[in-house]
């Protein structure tokens, strides 16, 4: 099912092959509607309103980033230019009221040009730490793979421990921070792959997909009646939710409650990459972590506070295919990391 399947519904996230809960994959069994009564699940369903003022087509996507807000990790976009990844991001940070910069990863661009770096200042005769645009809550990394190996690097302190260390001193990033970084999935020249490691930190990989003609043409028909995508405020987007009410929700996602049946089954699934025989690298036990996190906070959107198989399901993909690496041979012949994603989530045994 593709992500045209998912409407407006706020109960349904989809990627690649799911529609969790309530798609046809879950038996057509009804879902809970999320709690009006809830004030923080209800800001957050708010914040997919507004962003859908300025954004086409791209439901799922909203949700994996409000997902990645929710448990405090980051997301890796990958489509085509002119699918609003760039628009996404900034929409997201306004709704939230967050901070948000923008940072166009270069061949030239320096670590410090990133995390910050110690400026001589003439009147004192001192060095001054200035801070670079990583000390943000949004951070955009645009294609982030065609920097070096060395920029790509100075991030890493920064995804997991949330602090920049310059000349000796660690200094705390603002909370929340998350990185949300874009890559081109079909233009390889010129690029540096990242690494496993790095990969790795991203708690999401989300694809997003070309609109469908429907969403086209309410693109078009929106630029025709003069949206501009540079002014978020004439397109009726506005702030609906804060930091205070992102950490209320936090709260309450660390409060769904996960069944030993449901953690085994998080692991089995794991462990089923691991032997794969298409794939030569499978998932770490960080990846069964977030796949746990991830599940959770999906649960919470969608109005319940436990975890289900099918929540788990829902977010497989997303959270799995970055970590996993293909043989030779498989890539050779074809083969899909999401293929053989799905074909481990239709053998592996659910629990009842």
């Amino acid at each position: 099912m593709n992500n045209q399947a998912v409407g407006n519904r706020a109960d349904s996230f989809s990627d690649g092959n799911y529609d969790y809960p309530g798609g046809p994959s879950s038996q057509g069994q009804p879902v809970q509607a999320p709690a009006p009564s809830d004030p923080a699940r209800k800001a957050l369903l708010d914040v997919r309103h507004e962003v859908g003022k300025a954004v086409v087509g791209q439901d799922a996507t909203v949700t994996g980033m409000l997902i990645a807000l929710l448990c405090g990790g980051h997301v890796l976009l990958e489509g085509v230019p002119g699918v609003a990844k760039t628009l996404l991001v900034r929409a997201l940070s306004t709704a939230l009221s967050l901070d948000t910069k923008r940072v166009q990863f270069t061949p030239d661009l320096m670590p410090g040009d990133v995390t910050g770096s110690l400026v001589y200042d003439t009147h004192t005769s001192e060095f001054t730490f200035r801070e670079g645009p990583v000390f943000t809550n949004i951070m955009l990394a645009d294609e982030i793979n065609r920097t070096p190996p060395k920029t790509q690097a100075s991030l890493l302190e920064a995804m997991e421990e949330r602090q920049v260390s310059v000349d000796g001193f660690s200094r705390p990033l603002p909370s929340p921070f998350i990185v949300a970084a874009t890559q081109n999935p079909v233009e390889y020249e010129g690029t540096y792959p990242l690494p496993e490691a790095q990969l790795d930190r991203f708690l999401l990989k989300l694809s997003m997909p070309l609109p469908g003609r429907a969403e086209e043409i309410e693109v078009i028909r929106r630029h025709s009646e003069g949206f501009d995508p540079r002014n978020l405020q004439a397109a009726g987007v506005r702030p609906v939710a804060g930091a205070a009410e992102l950490k209320n929700a936090r709260d309450a996602v660390a409060e769904v409650t996960v069944a030993p049946e449901i953690l085994g089954y998080i692991v089995d699934v794991v462990r089923a990459t691991r032997a794969a025989p298409s794939f030569q690298l499978g998932v770490s036990p960080r990846g069964a972590t977030a796949l746990l996190n991830t599940s959770r906070a999906w649960a919470w959107l969608s109005g319940r506070n436990f975890v289900t198989p099918d929540d788990v399901k829902a977010l497989s993909l997303p959270c799995l295919r970055h970590r996993v690496a293909l043989r030779p041979e498989a890539q050779m012949d074809g083969v899909h990391v999401d293929d053989v994603l799905g074909s481990i989530l239709a053998s592996v045994p659910v629990p009842r």
